[in-house]
């Protein structure tokens, strides 16, 4: 029997360090928190201190029911979660579950930033208390959350249709995002031309290059911060007179600048850099970035990666310092080390990400790494690597050329030079983002210059132009969202990628490409947010989704960690400011405009019958009668249920006197499209294909016509998406529907058609018709990864639509590569489709069961 039971959070995670402790020791798993707030019912007594009722979670329910057996066998309990405030809020929790089992005397708390031999004996020779003051900052924090989840959001969802939630930082995230797509919305672009010059010298060598145009008369031409400079072209008038002027004008170098300059390297990785890293140089979002990182951290290649601290331990400094100079040379290792200061509020006590061991060069991680945990190494690893040595020196060559006779035209042209590589020479994939940014001299760079001395002519070859438009800013992507957020001082490490997430599933943002683009349930969402701030600003009250209110409450969430300030009392200030914002937030309907409305509808007498859709019935005169004994209660009806009614009476127009038809303003509903029915009543007998799962959502093509045939019958005129995914049932189901090439021609189905199908399309699918041994599925993170069902989507969306897009072909492609053993002459194919070379299948689930 073992004398001492550790509790860890992941299985990955315990497996490893039984391996470091030894048979004196059981290590468990509660994998992740056992015990949190109610989650049908608010669980804080907002009257009593904000005391929060915790319960056990359904998981958590049954690892209790182990930890207990286990720890009334042991001697001591050692509570090893991460080493930050959720880390030690679940080491609380677990105390709290377990103390009235073993003696609270028996508990210790165990940190350390690196699952490594030894930093686990180390920690576990020097255990501590739990740190009260951090779980306390935890607990406001999930109290914050709860109480603006569960009393803002039911405000915003009898608002806007289709709302689920408000977040404290989610909220601001999104606000965010949608503020900068107002600013590109609004934004005019003006038009401009560039002016250049290909040149040579007139003797060898004779190596052309291109110089632009720099200023005009000592104005600066072209754009800054997206707006003209004084000397910009703007017209082509304007244009074709400098070019007249030129024509007839020899150039001259007028100067050659030379200087060295110096650029440091950056600091290590902490938890936002690496994300905004990885989504650049990677293309990976944050939460898959952060999953990647766990998986590293458990084993034993990274520190700890939730961290917004520069501190290297000395042991690793001196470490990395000795392979800099033993690897790349004592001239790449500078005097001292580099040390970097972290911002205010960063736990100096924890490390940046960073390698356990230097000596671990990517590629000989001694562990078994996927490709993309290799990748996410190697980033980390490099960028480590690099903080620790000397700048790199460049140097850079400017040369100025003179034109013009009645106006003094200055062109430019500058190609820099690495004099010394410095810390570059360990950078690898993060040196493409060492050149020039835009504004820094990198209209004018040029690959190379060739030797030139001042006073010399130059040749022109040809004149250039092209003519511009100013841009916008660009719209936000995950990594510059979580930047901004960063610059901002809202949310911290352990959020960002479950803001991130949350602004994905909710429907507030659609990601195309890589951009973030606010969906109309978002932008409605902020527009009410905005008219709330208004409100509140009007009556001398905070915002509480305003940056730097959010930015404050995180201040204050650090100041509870640091036992500066009690979070019961932080409660209390935050409360009121909740309370004001849910109060001013309730959009009302005009109750004289709903007076009119109610008058209106009083004098109908046939309504429509009842129509029940799923488990809901919709019943104009019930929901009528409803409203009206709301009303009559003293209730004032939201604007959502405003809307509604006001469109109640458009439906009933025929029956509601004339003069009220005109007081308010009601317009006839379009009529339902005189083919919808009949589309509808051919997929009535259809045999639909079962409901299938992307994620979180079912896509069941039953539910959605029986849906969209209860809209019609309550006499709704489809939306054009609609009608058009209706389209799309038509053919997807065209082999059950009798004569149906006359009805595509009747219809128009064709002419419909958004995509054109890449040829290939078509006997690609069928090379994976006949696969009978398919890859087991893999999950990453939270998502699944299931080759079979990827392809009976394509299959089914190919059907429907008629094509795939890009994307989906070349996925589609790539995961034919994996069963070319499978597939009889695939070399052959491989040239008549356009596959990629055969790839290695992904093996049998056995064989890739993780720790875990």
């Amino acid at each position: 029997m073992s004398k001492n039971l550790v509790i860890v959070e992941s299985p990955a995670k315990a497996k490893k360090i039984n391996q470091f402790l030894g048979k004196d020791y059981t290590v468990m798993a509660s994998v992740g928190h056992v015990r949190d707030l109610p989650a049908k019912k608010l669980g804080v007594d907002v009257e009593k201190d904000f005391e929060p009722e915790y319960v056990a979670t359904t998981r958590g329910k049954k690892v209790l029911k182990d930890l207990k057996a286990e720890a009334k066998k042991c001697e001591k309990v050692f509570l090893a979660p991460d080493p930050d405030r959720e880390g030690e809020a679940i080491a609380w929790h677990l105390f709290e579950a377990l103390k009235k089992h073993v003696s609270e005397e028996s508990f210790y708390r165990v940190t350390y930033n690196e699952i490594t031999k030894p930093a686990i004996l180390a920690a576990f020779e020097q255990p501590e208390k739990i740190d009260m003051d951090r779980v306390n900052a935890q607990q406001a924090r999930r109290i914050l959350d709860r109480l603006v989840g569960f009393q803002g959001s039911p405000v915003v969802r009898k608002q806007i249709r289709g709302a689920q939630s408000v977040g404290r930082v989610q909220t601001v995230a999104l606000r965010l995002v949608v503020e900068r797509e107002n600013e590109i919305t609004h934004f005019k672009p003006e038009t401009y031309f560039t002016v250049g010059a290909e040149v040579r010298k007139q003797k060898a060598p004779l190596d052309p290059f291109t110089v632009k145009l720099a200023r005009i008369n000592n104005e600066p031409v072209g754009i800054k911060d997206r707006k003209l400079l004084p000397g910009a072209v703007k017209t082509q008038e304007q244009l074709e007179g400098i070019q007249k002027e030129l024509d007839n004008s020899p150039l001259k170098v007028s100067d050659v600048i030379t200087k060295e300059v110096t650029r440091r390297a950056r600091p290590p990785f902490i938890t936002s850099t690496l994300q905004q890293s990885a989504s650049g140089a990677l293309g990976y979002a944050p939460a898959r970035t952060m999953g990647i990182a766990q998986k590293l951290y458990e084993s034993g290649l990274i520190t700890y990666m939730r961290t917004d601290s520069f501190n290297i331990a000395k042991s690793a400094l001196d470490e990395c310092r000795a392979f800099v100079g033993d690897t790349y040379g004592t001239e790449y290792l500078p005097e001292k080390p580099n040390f970097y200061k972290s911002k205010g509020a960063a736990q100096e006590a924890h490390e940046a990400i960073r390698p356990t061991d230097v000596a671990v060069r990517p590629g000989n991680e001694g562990v078994k790494l996927d490709l993309v945990e290799q990748k996410l190494y190697k980033l980390i690893w490099e960028r480590f690597m690099a903080s620790q040595m000397v700048p790199a020196r460049i140097a850079r060559r400017t040369v100025e050329v003179e034109a013009g006779s009645e106006n003094t035209y200055l062109f430019r042209a500058t190609a820099s030079d690495i004099v010394f590589p410095g810390y570059m020479k360990a950078s690898g994939i993060e040196a493409a983002a060492d050149k020039p940014k835009n504004g820094e001299n990198s209209d004018s760079e040029t690959d190379k210059l060739p030797p030139l001395v001042q006073g010399e002519n130059l040749d022109v070859l040809d004149w250039l132009s092209e003519q511009k438009e100013t841009k916008p800013v660009a719209r936000y992507t995950e990594a510059s969202l979580i930047r901004a957020l960063e610059e901002n001082g809202v949310g911290r490490p352990s959020t960002y990628a479950a803001i991130m997430s949350k602004l994905d599933e909710r429907e507030y943002v659609l990601k195309e490409k890589r951009s973030l683009v606010p969906t109309p349930l978002g932008m409605e969402l902020v527009e009410l947010v905005l008219k709330t701030e208004e409100k509140l600003k009007s009556d001398h009250k905070v915002d509480l989704f305003e940056v730097h209110f959010t930015a404050d409450m995180e201040t204050k969430l650090d100041d509870i960690e640091e036992g500066k300030i009690e979070w019961t009392a932080m409660m209390q200030e935050f409360y009121p400011s909740l309370l004001e914002w849910i109060s001013h937030a309730k959009e009302t309907a005009d109750p004289a405009l709903m007076a009119k409305c109610f008058q209106a509808l009083s004098t109908v007498s046939e309504w429509a019958p009842p129509v029940k859709s799923g488990r809901r019935t919709y019943d104009d005169n019930k929901t009528f009668e409803d409203l009206k004994d709301k009303v009559a209660e003293g209730e004032l009806l939201s604007k959502r249920q405003g809307e509604m009614l006001h469109k109640m009476c458009c439906r009933y127009i025929k029956q509601v006197p004339e003069a009220l038809v005109a007081e308010l303003e009601l317009v006839e509903p379009e009529a339902v499209r005189s083919d919808t029915p009949r589309k509808l009543e051919l997929l009535a007998n259809v045999q639909f294909e079962e409901g299938r799962k992307v994620g979180k959502r079912t896509y069941d093509d039953k539910k959605f016509v029986t849906s969209l045939g209860d809209q019609v019958t309550m006499g709704k005129r489809l939306t054009d998406r609609q009608l058009a995914y209706l389209d799309t049932l038509l053919t997807k189901y065209s082999d059950q529907i009798e004569n149906f090439d006359a009805l595509r021609v009747e219809f128009k189905l064709d002419e419909k058609k958004e995509v054109e199908a890449d040829p290939s399309t078509a006997p690609v699918l069928a090379l994976l018709e006949n696969i009978s041994e398919w890859a087991e599925p893999v999950m990453r993170g939270k998502r699944e990864f299931n080759d079979k069902t990827f392809y009976e989507s394509l299959a089914a969306q190919f059907k429907g639509r008629g094509a795939l897009s890009d994307r989906q072909l070349a996925a589609l492609k790539k995961m034919v590569a994996r069963y070319a053993e499978q597939i009889p002459d695939y070399a052959d194919k491989q040239d008549q489709h356009g596959l990629p070379a055969p790839r290695k299948p992904k093996p049998k689930k056995e064989e890739t069961a993780t720790e875990e």
